[in-house]
């Protein structure tokens, strides 16, 4: 699904998971007609779980958190169930760590759609999806409106007020209806979609990435958890000269903080859980120029992002550069999994060409990024790299 988007919903009870490479706080909230809740008890969340038709399912920490709606007991005057959430972790935005809100029937587990709000930055709370009902039907809503002031800023828009708990207090918010006479706030409009934006999976076989798509790499509804091959290539623009650039991985922690990079330099980093194929000086040949093999049942839990670059030591400008692309490849079979082709060029030296990214569920995303940076090494790379996270 892509922000503003709908579909009906096949299934009475529904069940909405929102994962994460860290750990959140999801929550819902009931809603009337005129975008408002009635009372304290229409917000469903970790010390609340139960409402009228609503239910907050923990995970545990080993899986996402859940809101599940049983559209059959919601009771008449609720026409809406907005899912939220927040970073567990006080402070943290959600640039970098985008969610992936997954709408499955509550009684088989099977997946009805999944969204992944696009080009998220300073963000602390966010309202990801809507449960509505329409013309006597039930339909589910992509929205991905964020908010930079957290769940104070999703209280305001929905009519009620979060109290800061007293010392002696639990950690929950206290929630109490806005009195009537207070002006409602507009809410802003989900912004557009990015170009790509969305997530699909590999049940169809290969995918074709666009810049700024996302794959998760779950096949069967489990996830690929073995080797894969990150092949990238390219060929020079003008025949007869030799363009060499070098293929790198940077490995990022949960904070976008900077682990360690595979390279020409460095064949092997995180005890051999990511290897390089070593360095192709021309560009000439067929094939993947440069090949990195990541074993993402061995990468360590203090990893939580790649991010595949290509960049030019020697100085050469992208535009001197033909067919670039990346292909994730499953390094057991060769079977081409996923496959971005860079359809432009900029005078750069270095390209972020896609990431990897694990969720708070475990599973990785692949996302193409293709955006140029002046940078002719890896080192030059980290920055950009910790940004396109």
């Amino acid at each position: 699904m892509t922000p503003g988007s709908n579909i009906p919903l096949s299934a009475s009870r529904v069940a909405v998971d929102v994962a994460a490479p860290v750990r959140l706080d999801v929550s819902g909230l009931l809603l009337t007609g005129d975008g408002k809740v009635r009372s304290d008890d229409d917000f469903i969340f970790y010390n609340q779980p139960t409402g009228a038709g609503v239910t907050y399912r923990s995970g545990g920490g080993a899986a996402p958190d859940a809101i599940i709606v049983d559209t059959a007991s919601v009771p008449p005057g609720i026409e809406k169930i907005v899912v939220t959430a927040s970073p567990d972790a006080a402070g943290q935005t959600f640039q970098g760590i985008e969610p992936t809100a997954t709408i499955r029937n509550a009684d088989d587990g099977s997946v009805l759609a999944t969204f992944t709000p696009p080009q998220l930055g300073a963000e602390t709370a966010l309202v990801v999806v809507e449960i509505y009902l329409r013309g006597g039907a039930w339909k589910a809503r992509a929205v991905g409106q964020g908010y930079a002031d957290g769940l104070a800023g999703i209280a305001t828009d929905f009519g009620v007020t979060v109290e800061e708990p007293a010392a002696a207090a639990p950690p929950a918010p206290a929630v109490q209806p806005v009195p009537a006479a207070a002006p409602p706030m507009p809410s802003a409009p989900p912004a557009a979609p990015a170009p790509g934006a969305g997530k699909i999976n590999l049940d169809k076989g290969r995918v074709s990435l666009q810049k700024n798509q996302t794959v998760s790499l779950v096949k069967g509804g489990s996830p690929l958890l073995s080797q894969v091959k990150m092949g990238l290539g390219w060929e020079p623009a003008f025949r007869g000269k030799d363009i060499d650039l070098d293929a790198s991985v940077i490995a990022y922690g949960p904070q976008r903080d900077h682990v360690d990079s595979c390279y020409f330099g460095k064949l092997s980093i995180l005890n051999g859980a990511i290897k390089h194929s070593g360095d192709n000086l021309t560009g000439e040949g067929g094939g993947d120029d440069e090949v990195i093999v990541v074993d993402l049942g061995r990468i360590p839990p203090e990893v939580t992002g790649l991010v595949f670059t290509v960049n030019s030591f020697s100085g050469q400008k992208f535009t001197e550069v033909a067919k670039a692309y990346c292909r994730l490849l499953d390094a057991a079979t060769g079977e081409e999994l996923v496959r971005f082709d860079l359809t432009n060029a900029e005078a750069q030296t270095g390209v972020m060409m896609a990431k990897l990214v694990r969720q708070f569920s475990g599973e990785w995303d692949m996302t193409a990024i293709g955006d140029f940076v002046k940078a002719r090494t890896v080192r030059n790379m980290v920055k950009p790299g910790a940004q396109a996270l």
